[in-house]
């Protein structure tokens, strides 16, 4: 039992409030799965998106997918999902200033 409380000292802040709630270890893995890659859907739809076909959203979003396979498995100890809260943050930031921007010279 002291490894386990070891291992969780050791986690990233956000997976291990997600492995403290969770009832089961399995369970916190794809909640931290499902986080990792909604958060990284949200910084492409924000940062990187572009108008495409359906398809072409369909396997960008699979690839995607893959990729948050590997990414969660470093969100266990390294803050990823904290790095994409951050990253989604300034990319709304950016947003919103830019949208701000559009309307007064639009006004002018």
């Amino acid at each position: 039992m002291l490894e386990d409380s070891q291992v969780i000292e050791s986690m990233s802040g956000i997976s291990r409030f997600i492995y403290e709630i969770m009832p089961s270890f399995t369970s916190a893995g794809y909640v931290l799965l499902a986080l990792v890659f909604l958060l990284s859907a949200l910084v492409y739809k924000l940062g990187f998106a572009r108008k495409i076909k359906p398809w072409q959203n369909l396997v960008i979003y699979a690839f995607l997918f893959l990729g948050c396979l590997i990414l969660t498995f470093l969100a266990f100890f390294l803050p990823i999902a904290e790095g994409l809260i951050v990253a989604a943050l300034i990319l709304i930031i950016y947003r919103i200033r830019r949208m701000n921007e559009h309307k007064e010279n639009s006004t002018v």
